[in-house]
């Protein structure tokens, strides 16, 4: 009994002398931000090179998000499909590869960094067609190449094996292996990105529908109850088909800050929506080097992208003719001279 009431004795007096009593717990308020998604490309090729899974070796990007970059990517994508549609319209037409084939096999190799060719022959030995193989689903074995039919998952009973030494494998050179190209374009990811963000930011702004454009602050004795009635009545009329309407508000003898306006939702003068898209749209042509005046862009600035034809000549000498000539390994490889193409030139006035 004395050993409790010393225990208590001595509870009490180690208390603060001037805390009150049953005070309230303040309240506390926390929250846990969102989870930061790991989808740089670049961050995934720092882990390792092209790892080999024991059927195959990995690719050292995600192939599957780089497929659905091309539903998102839009100026990355234009300027891809320029290289693509000229060279396509440059090659010489012959009996073994389509001019279709041809705008999916460089397609292939600007968007992946890897295309692939399948050399078709007789029992003879004798060439009689090259086949396109979707690069999504071509994967490099220790001798020979597999088809996937399924670019999410391995099942062997689906897996094509073709023969040895009969796929052609035409790749974006890389310093970290040498088993897969990558796109040259891989660094402008994170701009394409912000690009996308920027765009459906904005337009979730617009469509939330919840943004107010201003705050109407009443302070004249002179209004009447049956003026700010009707004032209030105006202003619900002006939403909807129709809306920006003019509201006409006469007061004689009111004061001149009796009726103010304050803008509470200036989104655009802040979110500096314009130059996000113009600086990530730059670095993106920047990692393609295709002239945006040959992508049908519209010029901002008054002085405009210059002479298109002009632009035309140096990116044919500059990208176009390399790309040709990347063709003649193929050529020797399948034993015929298939891949020819007519020099790229825009016609002008002297040329007719």
């Amino acid at each position: 009994m004395n050993d409790k009431n010393s225990k208590t004795k001595t509870a009490t007096q180690n208390q603060p002398q001037n805390q009150p009593q049953n005070q309230p717990t303040p309240a506390r308020a926390f929250t846990f931000s969102d989870p930061i998604e790991v989808n740089s490309p670049l961050d995934i090729i720092g882990l390792f090179e092209s790892a080999w899974n024991g059927e195959f070796f990995e690719l050292p990007f995600s192939i599957n998000a780089h497929a659905k970059y091309f539903g998102q990517f839009l100026q990355l994508r234009s300027a891809l499909q320029v290289k693509s549609n000229v060279l396509s319209s440059c090659l010489i037409k012959n009996d073994y590869f389509s001019q279709q084939q041809m705008k999916r096999l460089i397609m292939d190799y600007a968007w992946f960094g890897n295309a692939y060719l399948e050399k078709v022959t007789s029992r003879t030995g004798k060439l009689l067609a090259l086949n396109h193989c979707p690069a999504k689903y071509t994967r490099r074995g220790k001798d020979h190449y597999l088809f996937l039919q399924n670019a999410y998952s391995f099942d062997k009973k689906s897996v094509h094996h073709f023969a040895k030494d009969s796929v052609f494998h035409l790749l974006e050179y890389d310093i970290n292996q040498e088993i897969y190209g990558v796109p040259e374009w891989l660094p402008a990811v994170q701009a394409a990105q912000l690009n996308e963000c920027a765009t459906k930011f904005r337009l979730r702004y617009y469509n939330n529908g919840s943004h107010a454009g201003y705050i109407m602050y009443l302070t004249d004795s002179n209004f009447m109850e049956e003026d700010v009635d009707a004032l209030e009545e105006q202003l619900k009329q002006s939403k909807g088909p129709g809306n920006f309407r003019n509201l006409l508000m006469y007061a004689p003898g009111g004061d001149k800050d009796g009726l103010k306006l304050i803008p509470i939702s200036e989104v655009t003068a802040k979110d500096e929506f314009a130059n996000v898209k113009t600086i990530s749209s730059h670095e993106q042509l920047t990692a393609v080097r295709v002239p945006p005046a040959l992508m049908g862009m519209v010029p901002t600035n008054t002085a405009g992208f210059g002479n298109v034809k002009d632009a035309a000549v140096v990116f044919a000498r500059n990208e176009i003719e390399p790309m040709m000539k990347m063709f003649d390994d193929i050529n020797r490889w399948a034993g015929a001279n298939i891949f020819a193409f007519d020099p790229y030139k825009i016609e002008t006035d002297s040329d007719k």
